[in-house]
């Protein structure tokens, strides 16, 4: 089974790897240098800015 191509775009990750505070990280080793509590809180800030969208959207 391949590898499932990733649903946010390369931008948006460093976005949030900047607001999140392990840009740097990112920067020197690669996404495979995060910790995994740092991927973790990724995808919730990530899934937390789409809920507010979708709200914004909607009104």
């Amino acid at each position: 089974m391949g590898r499932r191509r990733g649903l946010m775009s390369e931008q948006f990750k460093m976005e949030l790897a900047k607001e999140l505070g392990f840009y740097d990280t990112v920067k020197s080793e690669g996404w495979g240098g995060i910790t995994t509590r740092d991927a973790g809180n990724m995808v919730k800030r990530a899934v937390q800015l789409a809920e507010e969208a979708l709200a914004a959207k909607r009104l």
